[in-house]
């Protein structure tokens, strides 16, 4: 049994070693009587730029925590409840074949280290390489190489937030977040992601971590094969049987399909097979890139190099009221730079991705607009995905057909004309730039948001809309575009076998809650076969 305490202040000038005597006030007992001290959660109030404060919970552990409890009688002083158990009772149904999950990004990775650490030998199919092998093929098209299809930004070991800023924020309350976190950290991720109110491990570092995940897989009896891209169902009786990869038959009764969100010959595979999905909304937009000490002054006023402080971030949402659609920052990372993100050939992509030590230059986020079904043309749920396809293959003929993207000053965009010359904003995306008015490939009702969207968020964090600010398009794989619907079992309501998982299935949106739903499939699985 532990206490946990929350709303511990520190001013960001004390030193962190005052918790414990602040913990020990909050308790009303000494601060000797504490015999263990463990940060729970750190988050920053820069609500009051001359006064940047750090708001802490923390876990301690004495004697007669109870009682220590109820003497305190304090809203913030509570005893700990019962982490995410991976203990349960596993089925006792005989699994015939070896359990298959299709996918090895966070929720497929993490479906495989619970299954292998159950003695299921689960075994992992992945279309692209093993991660020390798809960052060379990445960096290569970063620097002008030919795009690889099959491991790239989108595809590849570790999904596409290994090649992101490795943001672990997440809204949803689940239990079984503790278990990844700790699965991280023993992987090599660093401990603060624990506590810290905005974890990240940096894309250096993950791929790291990924690896290491990877091999734990393996060395508990699990399998995992790259280069292996899933091609069909094999179907009989509404049931599964099979799966066929690289023209390969693999018997197997139950499959995670743990794809990630821009999988569309799969998922042109899975409606071929009817599989029953649905289209659904997402948002799509450009990449803005501003300096980064802009930001940092805005956030934290004069504490803008202060040595507890790192690179501040910004999260930024408005609905137009000439539009009626919502805009916001999405995927936003200081000191980072804007990255090629293309999978299919004559499509351009943009993304966004930092180091841990997110001490480049620039900042740069995601600026989407909200699209839907009156958005979409066609009766099929894969129309969202096409209409995505379109915006992309504009967005390639405008940047000149070689995947350098287009790029417009914030100024000349809304002024609705082309740029001719840099400011003092400095383009981070490879291979190339090419001036452009990004109007040509974004919807109009999306450039008018954005353009709304611009002035308005100008308002909130002084220099937002400057007008050298940079406008990189374009951005559109923001969520899933379609959802392949599941019953109360996790399992595809048309296929007894196959269970949707994670982001790509239209369940999750990052790397957080696709971990946790992945986590979910496995356990569903778990719960009604026995080990192998």
């Amino acid at each position: 049994m532990t206490i946990r305490i929350n709303n511990i202040v520190l001013d960001i000038e004390e030193e962190i070693d005052l918790l414990k005597k602040k913990a020990a006030k909050k308790l009303r007992i000494n601060e000797s009587n504490i015999k263990k001290l463990k940060i729970l959660r750190e988050s920053i109030d820069a609500r009051k730029k001359n006064s940047i404060k750090f708001s802490y919970s923390v876990e301690v552990e004495c004697e007669r925590e109870s009682r220590v409890v109820a003497r305190a009688n304090s809203k913030d002083v509570k005893i700990e409840k019962v982490k995410y158990d991976s203990e349960f009772n596993l089925g006792s149904k005989k699994m015939l074949h070896r359990p298959v999950i299709v996918g090895m990004g966070p929720a497929g990775m993490f479906a495989a280290l619970l299954m292998a650490e159950k003695g299921y030998r689960p075994i992992v199919i992945e279309r692209g390489e093993k991660v020390e092998d798809r960052t060379k093929s990445v960096e290569g098209f970063w620097k002008g190489d030919k795009l690889n299809l099959n491991s790239n930004v989108q595809f590849g070991e570790g999904g596409a937030g290994t090649f992101s800023d490795g943001k672990l924020t997440t809204r949803i309350k689940d239990s079984r977040c503790d278990y990844i976190l700790e699965k991280f950290i023993k992987s090599g991720a660093p401990e603060e992601i624990m506590y810290k109110g905005k974890p990240h491990i940096g894309t250096d570092i993950l791929k790291d971590v990924v690896k290491n995940i990877r091999e734990k897989i393996i060395s508990l009896g699990g399998k995992v094969r790259f280069n292996s891209k899933l091609e069909d169902l094999k179907i009989k009786d509404n049931k599964l049987y099979g799966i066929v990869v690289n023209g390969e038959e693999i018997p197997c009764e139950a499959l995670i399909l743990a794809l990630g969100h821009s999988s569309r010959d799969t998922y042109e595979m899975l409606y071929k097979r009817g599989i029953f999905m649905s289209s659904k909304p997402f948002a799509i937009g450009v990449r803005i890139e501003h300096p980064q000490m802009l930001i940092n002054e805005n956030q934290y006023g004069k504490f803008a190099n202060h040595k507890r402080l790192k690179a501040a971030d910004y999260k930024l949402t408005y609905t137009s009221e000439k539009t009626n659609r919502g805009v916001y920052s999405f995927c936003m990372c200081p000191g980072g730079e804007v990255v090629a993100a293309a999978s299919e050939e004559g499509g351009l992509v943009t993304n966004g991705m930092s180091y841990y030590s997110r001490d480049k230059e620039n900042a740069n986020a995601a600026l989407v607009v909200t699209v839907g079904q009156n958005d979409f043309s066609g009766d099929t749920p894969l129309k969202g995905m096409e209409f995505q396809r379109h915006y992309e293959s504009l967005a390639y003929k405008l940047g000149g057909e070689n995947y350098h993207a287009p790029i417009q000053l914030v100024g000349d965009f809304l002024e609705d004309k082309v740029s001719t010359k840099l400011g003092s904003v400095t383009p981070t995306y490879k291979p190339g730039y090419t001036f452009a008015n990004l109007k040509e490939c974004l919807p109009g009702g999306v450039v008018d948001t954005l353009k709304d969207g611009l002035i308005k968020f100008d308002k909130r964090i002084n220099g937002f809309a400057q007008k050298d600010a940079i406008l990189t398009g374009i951005e559109t794989r923001t969520s899933a575009p379609v959802k392949i619907e599941r019953n109360e079992k996790l399992q595809s309501i048309s296929l007894e076998g196959l269970y949707p998982s994670g982001e790509g299935a239209g369940f999750a949106g990052g790397i957080m809650s696709a971990a946790v739903d992945g986590l979910k499939s496995a356990e569903s699985i778990m719960k009604e076969y026995a080990p192998l």
